[in-house]
């Protein structure tokens, strides 16, 4: 009788072995990299997928910023990238005299910048800034918190605006987050000479790397304001100021007024760029990320997980990530084209790579 279960408890751990090799011989491992700015949502989708979608897909993003990503993607180092900022330029033409086609670019979901500072005794949403008072800090013609313009605007806290210098926060990587944010102060600001793009001479101010580098300098500096994602400043808990929209209204973000910011026709290529928004209770910085893909993978496994992660990112359970977050959804319309997308990639085992 030992000796049978002895037998039996062996193959009981062979069979166990095998099963747990076997389950681990089909993990597959899927690797992105790219912006800080869409980070909170991709990390939460891919970890939802995998603890209660497909235990066999592990999904490694890697929070580098846009122009990072986009690099390692001319590369070939990673499967995917995110950007707020399409494929464009030399960045472009690198990407087409190697592969032979234009890249997949496809948005995911739409997101908003705010202004976050670091005022003692200034709460959450009671700084106001209308367009040329934020036009002025960002050119470094407004450079004290106390200055007659700001108090102007703010009338309930004037007595309290503190005697402090405006340290300006900005990006120092290439970064998605920058190319929307100056677009629009490229839209809206007449002073503004330094252009658009994800990395900019900037006038004033000191650099940080990523949303999360901005957040924590802005954090640690009294006197600082800066530009980050709506995610970073929910999840830091960051006192973000209200702003005047192209009507003149005074807004502060909701995802609602985002949305609305955004509810426009999406062209074929997917480019949505919304610089300055006309509603009247739009919310006036917005943008959305894109997923950079390849045309073809070499990989029929890896491409099928990837196509599936994607999809479901789109649908409710993805979609209740998104709005959790504060992030906007893509509309039904714009999923199904994203979705015709995701079915023609195709797989090539000699794709360049």
């Amino acid at each position: 009788m030992r000796t049978l279960l002895s037998a039996f408890s062996l193959t009981a751990l062979t069979v166990g072995f095998l099963t747990a090799t076997s389950a681990q011989a089909q993990t597959v491992q899927i690797s992105g990299a790219g912006a800080t700015f869409a980070a909170p949502l991709l990390q939460r989708w891919f970890d939802a997928y995998n603890r209660t979608v497909d235990p066999t897909v592990q999904v490694s993003y890697q929070s580098v910023g846009s122009g990072a990503g986009l690099e390692q993607v001319i590369n070939g180092t990673v499967d995917f990238g995110a950007s707020e900022a399409p494929f464009s330029g030399a960045r472009l033409e690198s990407f087409r005299a190697k592969y032979g086609y234009d890249p997949l670019q496809l948005p995911l979901a739409g997101g908003a910048i705010e202004f976050a500072y670091n005022l003692p005794g200034i709460e959450d949403g009671e700084l106001i800034l209308k367009r040329k008072t934020y036009c002025g800090i960002v050119t470094g013609e407004i450079t004290r918190w106390d200055d007659i313009r700001i108090k102007a605007e703010n009338p309930g806290i004037a007595n309290k605006l503190p005697p402090l210098d405006i340290t300006w926060v900005h990006r120092s990587d290439g970064s998605g987050t920058t190319f929307v944010f100056t677009n629009h102060i490229r839209t809206v600001c007449p002073n503004w000479t330094a252009g658009a793009g994800t990395s900019v001479e900037w006038p004033v101010g000191i650099g940080a790397q990523g949303n999360e580098g901005v957040a924590a300098t802005i954090k640690q500096e009294p006197g600082a304001i800066g530009y980050v994602n709506q995610s970073y400043a929910k999840l830091e808990k960051m006192a973000t100021a209200r702003l005047e929209n192209k009507a003149g209204n005074i807004v502060e973000f909701s995802t609602e007024a985002a949305t609305s910011a955004l509810d426009a026709p999406i062209p074929d290529d997917f480019a949505l760029l919304v610089p300055d928004p006309e509603g009247p209770n739009d919310y006036p910085i917005v943008g959305l990320f894109w997923v950079m893909l390849y045309r073809e993978y070499p990989d029929q496994q890896k491409l099928t997980k990837l196509v599936e992660t994607l999809k479901w990112t789109q649908g409710p359970e993805g979609q209740a990530i998104t709005k959790e977050l504060d992030y906007i959804p893509m509309p039904e319309a714009a999923i199904q084209r994203i979705f015709a997308e995701l079915d023609a990639i195709t797989v090539n085992p000699n794709a360049v790579r």
